[in-house]
């Protein structure tokens, strides 16, 4: 949701520091300086990457300006003490149940291996290469981005010589000239705008969240490998901790001792 607002945030700024400026905003209705910026940016880039990465493109935009919701780590570390819990009273098996109820899949994933009595090493490895897989997966979604932000400015460039070799073909005519020469610097108004208020920042967002879900799966391997080894609950809320911040850390702790005066209540 943040970036929908940035994205309207700058272009109630743009258009306001126009109208300030003393240009019209109806010199934004050129609908050639669109087709040179956006139609060359999609041709740039289904140049650069193949069909089979581009066809995600859509999501990658949805998940960009709708960030997915994904459980906090304090509440990723709730769900793992309480299988650690689980598993002391009942035994590894008895997780089946969290593990067919869960939504997460790799989470799902990685109680299925520990429940099937897979070698840790084993177990740390597959789940490690998952990250790996997500991480490359993640990196290339935002190169597409990137790229596009690399490209944007540069046909605006371009766009605003097309510009002015057509208002060289009208040097003789006053009122063509100018209007040419304003419809030629649009294009490189657009260019910079899409390249650094929309493209670049988007695929910002896109590694920022990539790297906010791989460090929670990592919490969520080293959590799941410890209550295979037999770690008891308090030892692994101690362990895992020191994956939040100490503000987090602290509202975590208080949320514990609410829960626990409920119950004894």
């Amino acid at each position: 949701m943040s970036s929908i607002i940035g994205i309207l945030l700058a272009l109630v700024a743009v258009g306001f520091g126009m109208v300030l400026k003393g240009a019209s905003l109806s010199a934004l209705n050129n609908p050639a300086a669109y087709l040179v910026i956006f139609g060359g940016t999609a041709a740039s880039i289904l140049v650069a990457f193949p069909f089979s990465e581009l066809k995600h493109f859509p999501k990658l935009i949805k998940i960009a300006l709708f960030e997915p919701k994904l459980p906090s780590k304090a509440e990723q570390i709730s769900n793992l003490v309480s299988c650690a819990e689980i598993a002391k009273k009942e035994g590894i098996l008895a997780l089946e149940e969290i593990s067919t109820n869960t939504n997460d899949p790799f989470f799902k994933k990685g109680l299925e291996l520990i429940i099937d009595g897979y070698d840790v090493g084993f177990i740390e490895e597959v789940l490690l290469d998952e990250v790996a897989a997500i991480d490359m997966r993640h990196k290339t979604g935002a190169l597409i981005f990137t790229q596009a932000g690399t490209y944007a400015p540069t046909l605006g460039v371009l766009g605003a010589v097309i510009g002015l070799v057509a208002s060289l073909g009208n040097i003789t005519n006053v009122d063509k000239i100018g209007h040419s020469i304003s419809a030629a610097f649009i294009a490189t108004l657009l260019g910079i705008f899409s390249g650094y208020v929309l493209w670049h920042p988007l695929a910002n967002k896109l590694k920022r969240l990539s790297k906010k879900e791989q460090e929670l799966k990592l919490l969520t391997i080293d959590g799941l490998l410890a209550i295979y080894q037999g770690i008891s609950p308090s030892s692994l809320e101690k362990k895992l901790t020191v994956y939040i911040s100490p503000n987090e850390r602290k509202k975590y702790e208080n949320k514990i001792e609410e829960d626990l005066h409920e119950k004894t209540a």
